[in-house]
């Protein structure tokens, strides 16, 4: 799969109504492809009510292809769903949540890593546990033996 292929084939369904749930969404949104998910992100709830759901009025729907996605678009946006009107448009990426090279991790970048990263020995790691043991487990050998030597003097 392409980069950036994800974000179209995913679009935006905004002005969702209480009564709407991922059933609904799947029923009225099948019509234009394959649906490969549907996502309606929870809404705070009241904690002493935790059997109710609700939803924050949106919904992210998934299709195979973009293809797809631009049918649901052209064909559900500003039209209406149980009294409701929906804004259908393509799914936009959160600003703040892109990682800074794409989908690659912010340690594999060289420049992180020389600014950021110890040496092996400095990092604690196995090496550097096995360094510190070994020292000291010498001071307390030579703290044992001086003191045997203590022991035999008196």
């Amino acid at each position: 799969m392409e980069e950036g292929t994800k974000g179209k084939k995913t679009i935006f369904i905004g002005g969702i109504g209480e009564d709407v749930d991922e059933t609904v969404i799947y029923e009225h949104f099948s019509a234009f492809g394959d649906i490969i998910e549907v996502q309606l992100p929870p809404a705070p709830t009241n904690p002493s009510q935790p059997t109710e759901f609700k939803h924050r009025g949106f919904a992210f729907v998934t299709y195979s292809s973009p293809a797809d996605a631009l049918d649901a678009i052209d064909n559900m946006d500003l039209n209406e769903l149980r009294g409701r009107v929906l804004k259908v448009n393509q799914a936009k990426p959160m600003k703040g949540l892109q990682p800074p090279d794409g989908n690659r991790a912010i340690w594999e970048s060289e420049e992180w890593l020389q600014q950021h990263a110890k040496p092996l020995a400095q990092s604690g790691g196995v090496q550097g546990r096995t360094a510190q043991q070994d020292s000291s487990a010498e001071k307390d050998e030579e703290q044992t033996n001086g003191e045997d030597a203590d022991a035999m003097e008196e």
